[in-house]
């Protein structure tokens, strides 16, 4: 189905998803709640995520320090805290 959308064309493709009984269950009251179909409600849900998301998946360990050190860090300072700190 493609549609004019303020001279910007969109297309757009079925899709089939496959999940639990009680996911979709779910996906249908939280589209319902925002007076949206599934489609639109789990359209809008991926096109909120970053498209730069490493989608790489880290072990856990390494995923739960992530954003520890903030966006400011200077990387540069944080190597030569740890060189004075352990050589």
């Amino acid at each position: 189905m493609t549609y004019k959308l303020n001279i910007l064309y969109v297309m757009q493709s079925k899709l089939t998803l496959r999940m639990e009984d009680a996911v979709i269950r779910k996906a249908k009251r939280l589209a319902k709640q925002k007076g949206q179909s599934v489609s639109k409600f789990i359209s809008k849900f991926i096109s909120a995520q970053p498209e730069d998301a490493d989608l790489e998946e880290l072990p856990p360990g390494t995923a739960s320090m992530v954003g520890v050190l903030g966006r400011d860090t200077d990387e540069k300072a944080y190597k030569d805290h740890l060189e004075d700190k352990y050589l």
